[in-house]
Order: structure tokens, then sequence, then C-alpha cells
């Protein structure tokens, strides 16, 4: 659905990109998430605390990133990719508290559990979750019902046990047993894998790219999803947590395997860089418009948060 409001297919600056959609997400968010002036404030409240403001995202850039290429409308590619991140906040407050990872600290500030109580950190998840279904389910975000159906069925797959979910369990598992590459590759594929690859997902729903040509940008999102999670397990034991902005060292203490105990640094560092060169040659069919993509996959390696 390409007319005057449609996206731009030229590409953007990264620096200007990860600005302008974390500005967007920002917005969307305060917008949608008003407190209201009942007993229900106090839940309103933490899912602001947890989605707005900090953090790369790196979904609904995918999400603008692809939609771009296919001349999607903004407006469309940006409720997509707010749904996408309501996902991922989601996920990132059940996954601090104490029944999980047990974290004091989330982007540079108190994670919800410590900041309210756990509580409401469940039900701020729960609300997000069902906000993100709500958005996509919405005809304001496509008119097309069975584009929104698609959405929805996609969404549905990457946040479930098929993906992050079942990738979460896994990852509970990997402290009582000591995995092998496979597994922690599979692990990660499902954990962060799937709503990266969600993002590259959405943008060709929305903009109608038959499934039988989704191979290449699949195998893109697939490779990114990877040297994203290798590039977190060297920030995980390398990084400063204050630049970081969480708990670093979580993995070593857990006993976990991960990319980096399993291959070391230097060959973890190497394989990343090896992902990320892979996943630029899925790439290939496309011209100036996949830009953004390439950036975006070489700034994986190069981030420090």
């Amino acid at each position: 659905m390409a007319d005057e409001a449609s996206v731009s297919r030229s590409s953007l600056p990264l620096a200007q990109a990860l600005s302008q959609v974390s500005g967007e997400i920002d917005h969307r968010f305060d917008t949608l998430l008003a407190v209201p002036d009942d007993p229900r404030a106090v839940l309103y409240r933490a899912m602001r605390h947890a989605a707005i403001g900090g953090g790369k995202r790196l979904r609904p850039l995918l999400v603008f990133a692809t939609a771009r290429m296919f001349g999607v409308d903004r407006d469309c590619a940006a409720r997509a990719g707010l749904a996408l991140e309501c996902i991922h906040v989601y996920s990132l407050i059940h996954d601090d508290l104490p029944a999980m990872d047990d974290d004091d600290m989330r982007r540079g500030k108190p994670t919800v559990h410590k900041a309210f109580d756990d509580a409401i950190a469940i039900l701020a998840g729960d609300s997000l979750q069902a906000l993100a279904f709500e958005i996509v389910a919405d005809p304001a975000t496509h008119p097309d019902p069975f584009v929104r159906a698609e959405l929805a069925l996609e969404l549905a797959r990457a946040a479930g046990p098929g993906g992050m979910a079942g990738g979460q369990m896994m990852d509970i598992e990997a402290e009582k047993a000591s995995f092998d590459l496979a597994t922690v590759t599979r692990l990660q594929a499902l954990k962060t894998g799937a709503l990266i690859s969600c993002g590259v997902e959405f943008g060709m729903i929305l903009g109608r790219v038959p499934p039988e040509a989704r191979t290449s940008l699949r195998g893109y999102a697939r490779d990114i999803g990877l040297a994203f999670q290798i590039a977190d397990d060297i920030l995980d034991a390398t990084g400063d947590e204050a630049a970081v902005g969480k708990r670093v060292g979580k993995d070593a203490a857990a006993g976990k395997e991960t990319f980096l105990t399993l291959l070391g640094l230097d060959r973890a560092r190497e394989q990343a860089r090896l992902l990320v060169d892979q996943a630029i040659a899925h790439l290939h069919a496309y011209g100036d418009e996949a830009d953004l993509l390439r950036d975006l996959a070489r700034f994986i390696l190069e981030r420090d948060r």
C-alpha cells in the first residue's frame, strides 16, 4: 500500500534511524499508556516505567527498515513495531522477576518489581502482552484483515513456546545441565532470535511479500539474531555495568553454557563477524534500499549495551 504517506524506500543513516524510531516508539507508548484517573493508575505507571526511555528499539527498527524496502505506510509499520516492542518489554519485566533472573536494574533504572512490586510487575507484563495483540488486530494497523491475521499469527509463534517463551524455558534448564553448542544455538534462536526475526517478518507481511520470496530476508534475520546474542554474551562477560545498564556476569554466576564459554572470546567474536557477513550476503539481491539493514547488522558488533 504505497502512497504519499508511505515510508521512503531510500535508506537513512543508522544513527538517524535509531533516534527516529526510538522517539517514535516512546511517543506512541506515551499515548498508549496514558495514566487513567482510577485504581488502575499504578499499573499504567509500571508499564510506562518499563516501556518508555532506554532500550535499543532494535525490533521496531527492523520492522521499519524492512517495511521501508517495500513502500509500506509509515503508520502501519510504526504500529506493528510498537506491538512487537510491547512483547519485548513484557518479556523483560517477567525475565527480571525474582522467580526468573531476579535482576534489580534494567536500562539503567530499577526493574519494575523493584520500583513497584512483584504482583504489579506480573500484571504490567501481562497487560503489555495483551496490548500487543490488540494493536495488531486493530484495523488501524492495516486495512486488510488477512494481513492483520498473519501479523497476529507470526507474533504468537515468536512469543510462545515455539519462540521466546520456549527459549526462556531452555535458559532456565541451562542452569541444571551442560548444553552443547547446538543446544545453546537452538536456545538463543528461540529466546532472542524469534522476536528479532519477527521484526523482519512483520515488514514483509506488511509489504505483502509472498512466502516463497521471503527466504533471503529470513536468512538475514536468523543470522543477525545469533550474532546479537553472541555480542550479548560478550557484553555480559566483559561489558561495563554502567554502560550496559544492567547487571553483568549473570551467566557465569549461574553456571550456564553460552557461546562465550563454549567458543572462547576470540572464536566467539570471529563467529559473530562471520554471521554478520553472512547476513549481509543474504541481501545481495537488494540495492541501496537494504542499506539500513546492512548497517544494522554491522552495528550489532559495535554496540556497548
